[in-house]
């Protein structure tokens, strides 16, 4: 049981960086957008999705990852098993990631497991699109 807690904590401590900055409402987090003039990462995933998983194992417990998307995105997660979705967008096929500008406008989309160098090359993207 020891051992299990121990493992426990690790994995909490893992994660601490990733989850205490993430928004698990549509409306707050378009909200503190338009406040901080920022744009919208917003991931779409599920409880029990094992590509979710694996997506915020192998890229979002990275701390360059997560910093460029602290510095440049209001972060917000929702899970299709708990928290209310808006119609526009996809919610099976999950993990989605969807990058919004700051109103909620969708500037590009797209969905699965990405590496971390992967992730950045769709930040780019996400960011070439915005221009266009």
């Amino acid at each position: 049981m020891k051992t299990f807690l121990t493992i426990l904590l690790l994995i909490t401590h893992l994660f601490a960086y990733e989850t205490d900055s993430w928004i698990h409402n549509y409306d707050a987090g378009v909200k503190l957008a338009k406040k901080e003039h920022k744009n919208i990462y917003l991931f779409i995933g599920a409880d029990k999705c094992k590509f979710c998983k694996i997506f915020k194992e192998k890229t979002l417990s990275q701390k360059k990852v997560m910093d460029k998307l602290h510095k440049d995105y209001v972060l917000i997660y929702l899970s299709r098993d708990r928290h209310k979705i808006p119609d526009k967008f996809e919610k099976f096929g999950a993990p989605r990631h969807y990058f919004l500008d700051e109103n909620g406008k969708i500037v590009f989309a797209t969905f699965g497991v990405v590496e971390p160098a992967g992730f950045f090359t769709i930040l780019d993207e996400a960011e070439l699109s915005k221009e266009d």
